[in-house]
């Protein structure tokens, strides 16, 4: 089940690589490369399980204050079908902050003590 678990992490980092690099057309691309990265960071980490536990609750904590701090106005889905670009830009950004806490979650349950 441990080894499970690392492929999972590698598997996650993979995305969260992605998920930066499909905001590189965005204007705070910036951002989403530090946030992203930290996710990737903490894969890497948990794979040789060099972080504390109660960092991975820290980050999931971030992300999803994060998360709270990007959710739109008006939620209209996460597809362009003629909704406000803003909103639904904002609702995938909050999304992929719950992707993240939800993984760090998951990190900091599988972490031994």
């Amino acid at each position: 089940m441990k080894v499970f678990f690392k492929i999972l992490a590698f598997a996650f980092g993979g995305y969260f690589v992605w998920a930066a690099s499909v905001n590189a057309n965005d204007q705070d691309a910036t951002l989403w490369y530090f946030i992203y990265g930290a996710a990737v960071v903490a894969s890497l980490l948990f794979i040789v399980n060099a972080l504390p536990k109660m960092v991975y609750m820290i980050l999931a904590v971030l992300f999803v204050i994060g998360g709270i701090l990007f959710w739109p106005e008006t939620y209209e889905g996460l597809s362009i079908d003629g909704g406000d670009i803003k909103n639904i830009e904002e609702g995938r950004e909050a999304l992929g902050l719950g992707i993240n806490a939800l993984v760090m979650l998951l990190y900091w349950w599988r972490t031994p003590k």
